[in-house]
């Protein structure tokens, strides 16, 4: 298969290898890189291309070889399939399918440990991955958090660059253990070229550990020290709740034999409880983070083994961070590496105890790699689980956050989105603003579709199109900006609207299609982007090459009309029955996204807005029926949440204390409510607790964004004015006055962004930019040519 450009270094559609267009790096590791591409249809995959240092390697080939056919050997709808490789390439390479979705490694620091149904899932979801890898003969050897990707429909178990097919040829490799330390299980230290299908129990054990409570069951100061916990001591569980602490020690055992197998473990399993049991003190205040705001580090990392992640395809090699809890020697540990020791009035006295333990633990462990001949050099361990070291984690308030992080060569900047008049309606669609895309912001506005705007400094690399129209684009997505247009003739009768591709560097149009006439936005989904027809009557979807995909009856069971709709990347249709008023009821239609295979789902309220998904569930909106709100001035107050499974269907209800009202947004796992009159409520998804409610004096508010980071929720209302209350708490931080010259423009939604740490906001026909620790720095007027 051919291959052009430079795989190791491009990130754009201008390379490609064995047929697939390279569009974006999703990551890099010790091994290779891995890169987001597609087919000639379209379709998405995962390409994995090894360094060239490897490539000349023939040892390393032998061992990409097996990799690649241990891969193709599994099947399952827990992990992601090999779609194609070519292992004698000059560089080799493999793609896999292609899986939105973040690490288990990202979701646990990103959000906190999980628990009740969501840990529940993936255990079982990681037992039938396991069964389908070891039914092929294959014994993974590497699961570890960052091979584990958390999809909508499941997890889902990647990247077997070191797993063993049990009728390969094994490899003698010198010098070198093979996986990374914290996940690994005693014989692959003692004896790497015999492990079985119990070691990835083992690994599977240390995982659930980590998922959990953030945790590593064996987390050592060095790889050196973390081999000899795995092998000597007993793992650290004071954390994790039962009866998966029961469960955990079951597949910790260090003998292979006294482990559970697969089927036994999948029952154990099916124990965890279906809702969050109270957990102990330390695993209760990380879960409780999830709701506060980046979550504090359990313990110190200081030593970068941890590889780098990539967002929704297969990983490379990368061993966690490691840090011990050291024990003294009288047995008192604790976790900065300092021990008490008696002194004779009975005071404790502190010493640090890092030097003579640390060099004792490190000589054992040295002589126990060498008694297995293992004996394994710092360089070598480097070389395999090196990468760049993790960023320290941020803090919760806006008082001791980091600085920010802004777009190189950033400074506080204000952008006209009015270009020329023209002469057509502007198109209408329920919202307007700007998306981002690495550096650069796309944005609608008046007499243009759409404009490239650089975030650093407001200015304009291109506009296209020549509509009047105050409307976002839909999506920005492998290089391509999808945008919303008339057709030129739309004054002389041709009202279809029309959906147009146009390539996110140059503004060249790659393709258009018609759709539906009467406003029906469309929505990009993981295998293209699905609308209606210009007949109404069907879905259709069009890959990113402008082929259609598919088409599928626009109509429920019952006959009710659909429009298309996309939540968590999955395409679905919401089909309403009745009169409009509330009385009847609405379809949640799921379309498979390989066909447009249609299932009814769901019944739900007819006035249910969809929010998108949280804890992998659905999550819908329902406000008082037209007949319940009579009576009550502006918009209706919400009464319940629905939490819609979307395999199942099933439907929880969840009352709402209160009744809040106005645009309800779902931003970092929590539901806001923002009212005409400036009033924001934070509500839990989950039971419908009110968390805070807050009276601005600020007006027509925006839907929300959230920055971790400053622990903050940003808001902007119509004039441009800005607004950051407490995540915690809903008290104002600050606020700003509207900058001068902003135009309001009746109908046009203000929005705001963050682009890193700037924040962007849309208010009238100005976009401007300030940052979030200095937000009342006078922006610059921007030249927009």
């Amino acid at each position: 298969m051919s291959q052009s450009g430079d795989p190791e270094s491009t990130s754009t559609s201008s390379a490609s290898i064995g047929g697939y267009e390279l569009v974006d790096r999703l990551g890099s590791g010790g091994m290779g890189v891995v890169h987001l591409a597609r087919s000639a249809s379209g379709r998405q995959v995962a390409v994995k291309v090894v360094h060239p240092q490897f490539a000349m390697d023939e040892e390393f080939r032998t061992r990409f070889r097996q990799e690649v056919a241990a891969a193709r050997r599994v099947s399952g709808a827990f992990t992601a399939p090999v779609v194609d490789a070519d292992t004698e390439a000059e560089q080799p390479w493999m793609a896999t399918l292609y899986v939105p979705g973040r690490t288990l490694t990202e979701v646990v620091k990103g959000d906190g440990p999980l628990a009740g149904p969501e840990l529940r899932t993936l255990g079982l979801g990681l037992v039938e991955a396991l069964r389908d890898i070891h039914q092929a003969g294959v014994v993974h050897r590497d699961l570890k958090p960052s091979n584990v990707l958390l999809a909508e429909d499941g997890p889902r178990v990647i990247d077997f660059g070191i797993s063993r097919a049990t009728d390969n040829q094994t490899l003698t490799i010198t010098g070198r253990v093979i996986g990374t330390p914290p996940f690994m299980s005693p014989e692959q230290f003692t004896a790497p070229r015999d492990v079985t299908a119990a070691s990835d129990v083992f690994s599977l054990g240390s995982l659930l550990v980590y998922a959990a409570t953030g945790n590593r069951p064996f987390d050592g100061a060095s790889p050196y020290l973390t081999g000899y916990q795995v092998m000597y001591e007993p793992p650290v569980l004071d954390d994790v709740p039962q009866p998966l602490r029961s469960i955990a020690e079951r597949c910790l055992e260090k003998e292979p034999d006294a482990r559970p197998d697969l089927a036994e473990l999948r029952d154990l399993l099916r124990t965890l409880p279906d809702t969050a049991e109270p957990l102990p003190p330390g695993a209760a205040a990380l879960a409780e983070s999830r709701r506060q705001g980046p979550r504090p580090r359990p313990r110190p990392r200081p030593g970068p083994w941890d590889g780098p992640h990539t967002q929704g395809g297969p990983h490379m090699q990368g061993g966690p961070h490691a840090q011990d809890s050291r024990g003294t020697n009288d047995g008192t540990a604790t976790r900065d590496g300092t021990a008490t020791r008696g002194t004779d009035d009975g005071k404790a006295e502190a010493r640090t105890g890092r030097g003579r333990r640390a060099r004792r633990i490190l000589i054992s462990v040295t002589a126990a790699l060498a008694v297995t001949g293992l004996s394994v050099t710092a360089v070598n361990l480097a070389s395999y689980w090196g990468a760049t070291p993790e960023q320290p984690a941020a803090s919760g308030t806006a008082g001791d956050a980091r600085p920010a992080a802004l777009p190189a060569d950033w400074q506080p900047w204000r952008t006209s989105l009015t270009h020329r008049t023209a002469d057509i309606d502007p198109l209408f669609y329920t919202e307007s603003g700007c998306l981002s895309e690495g550096g650069a912001l796309y944005c609608g506005g008046t007499g243009f579709t759409v404009a490239k705007i650089d975030a650093a400094s407001g200015r304009v690399r291109w506009r296209a199109g020549t509509n009047p129209q105050e409307v976002r684009p839909l999506g920005v997505r492998d290089g391509l900006v999808y945008v919303y247009e008339q057709p030129d003739d739309a004054v002389a009768g041709n009202r279809n609207n029309q959906i147009v591709a146009l390539d996110a560097d140059t503004r060249k149009e790659r393709w258009r299609h018609s759709i539906s006439e009467d406003d029906a936005p469309a929505h990009l989904f993981s295998g293209g982007v699905l609308t209606l027809s210009a007949s109404q009557s069907e879905f259709v979807a069009y890959g990113t090459s402008g082929e259609e995909l598919w088409r599928a009856p626009a109509t429920a069971s019952d006959g009710s009309s659909c429009l298309p709709r996309a939540l968590g990347d999955v395409p679905y249709g919401l089909c309403e029955s009745g009169d409009g008023t509330g009385t009847g009821s609405l379809t949640l239609l799921r379309l498979d996204p390989s066909d447009g295979t249609r299932r009814d789902l769901a019944k739900l309220p007819s006035m249910a807005e969809p929010l998108g998904v949280v804890d992998g569930q659905l999550l819908f909106a329902v406000p008082q029926d037209q007949e319940q709100a009579a009576g009550t001035s502006g918009t209706p107050p919400y009464t319940e949440l629905l939490r819609v499974n979307p395999r199942s269907g099933a439907v929880k209800r969840v009352p709402l204390a209160g009744t809040p009202s106005g645009t309800a947004t779902l931003a970092h796992g929590v539901v806001y409510f923002g009212a005409e009159n400036g009033t924001v409520t934070a509500v839990a998804p989950d039971d419908g607790e009110q968390l805070w409610q807050k009276a601005t004096e600020t007006e027509s508010l925006s839907p929300p964004v959230v920055s971790a980071k400053y622990n903050s929720v940003y808001l902007t209302n119509r004039f441009g004015r800005l607004l950051a209350l407490n995540r915690e708490t809903g008290a104002e931080r600050w606020h700003t006055a509207a900058p001068n010259g902003v135009r309001d423009i009746a109908g046009n939604t203000p929005s705001v962004m963050l682009v890193k740490d700037a924040i962007v906001a849309v208010a009238g026909d100005t976009a401007f930019s300030v940052r979030p620790d200095r937000p009342d720095r006078p922006e610059r007027p921007t030249d927009p040519k």
